[in-house]
């Protein structure tokens, strides 16, 4: 619902009711005073064509579901805004007499009197449809929203699992790099063992030998 729409068909019913009424009192005047009541209708009559533009542009800036409500009783005003111009046209075209301006006088009330009503009667059963159209369009935008969290809050979850699957990753990718250095180290110190067992083992072939020659020796004298 648009409450620019609202605010531009109170101001047009209002018009309407109100060029009706003065359609009405026009048709009972005569010369001058018939001229400046017909001069203030054909403003009025200007103004209610501005309200009806400015409704037109309005409807045609709301969403389709809205948009095919308003536009449907810009007819009606529209039709209602023709209504007023052929009366005007006979007003200014027509030369009446007495009997006639009492005729049109009465028939002019009654028309502006069921004028009014129906307006006001399309106004409210307006109203309610635009207030029915507004609440599920409310739901709707609720439901979009709560939509909308929804996927943020899955979106975050996603990001901080991501995240703990990188420092995961990271972690893992450190303990790997351990690993290899310690494997580094472990095949640098078994070298180192095996090479100081070659080196004992020659020092204790040395020895042997050398306690055995000292044998020799003494054994011989």
């Amino acid at each position: 619902m648009s409450n620019v729409f609202e605010g531009y068909e109170r101001q047009y019913c209002e018009l309407s009711a109100n060029l009706t009424k003065k359609c009405t009192a026009a048709g009972a005047l005569n010369g001058e005073q018939k001229k400046q009541k017909v001069s203030e209708i054909k403003t009025g009559i200007d103004e209610a064509e501005a309200l009806i533009r400015k409704m037109d542009l309005e409807a045609r800036s709301l969403q389709p579901n809205v948009k095919g409500v308003l536009l449907a009783k810009l007819r009606e005003y529209k039709s209602d805004l023709n209504n007023l111009k052929t009366e005007v046209k006979k007003i200014v075209s027509g030369n009446l007499n007495p009997s006639a301006r009492d005729e049109l006088l009465e028939s002019g009330m009654a028309d502006a009197m069921t004028a009014s009503a129906d307006q006001r009667t399309r106004l409210m059963v307006s109203t309610e449809r635009l207030n029915k159209t507004s609440d599920r369009v409310k739901d709707s935008r609720r439901t979009m929203l709560e939509t909308e969290e929804l996927g943020v809050s899955i979106l975050q979850d996603l990001h901080s699992q991501r995240q703990s699957l990188l420092h995961a990753h990271n972690t893992l990718h450190g303990v790997d790099d351990n690993i290899g250095k310690s494997k580094k180290i472990l095949t640098n110190m078994s070298r180192r063992m095996s090479k100081n067992k070659w080196i004992i083992g020659g020092i204790v072939l040395v020895l042997v030998i050398a306690i055995i020659v000292i044998l020799y020796f003494k054994l011989s004298k």
